[in-house]
């Protein structure tokens, strides 16, 4: 499963949180690794440089063999939580599809 993060202008992503998200993501998405060719992931910051809740976006779209992609999106107070909350999401989508496909 290849990953690729993409950021608005109002982010700047350092190796280091750039791999604490891939670690995350590829532990969460273990399970549906032989589903997903390619993981999408879309960081941005809703209100630029203002405060505001739940400002942080993230989008998260999967590619899958033989289906069309699957994308969520969250919002959160921080980047981690918006990742947090698209990945549980994702995976719920996941479950459906994969359950389909074994129903077939």
């Amino acid at each position: 499963m290849t990953i690729q993060l993409n950021t608005d202008k109002n982010l700047t992503i350092h190796q280091e949180y750039e791999e604490k998200i891939n670690t995350q993501l590829n532990e969460g998405l273990s399970r549906f690794s032989d589903l997903i060719t390619r993981l999408e992931v879309h960081l941005s910051d809703e209100n630029g440089s203002k405060d505001g809740l739940d400002d942080k976006r993230c989008l998260l779209e999967a590619r899958i063999t033989g289906k069309d992609p699957i994308a969520v999106t969250n919002l959160g107070n921080t980047y981690d939580l918006a990742i947090t909350g698209a990945l549980t999401k994702l995976k719920s989508a996941l479950e459906k599809v994969a359950g389909k496909m074994k129903a077939h």
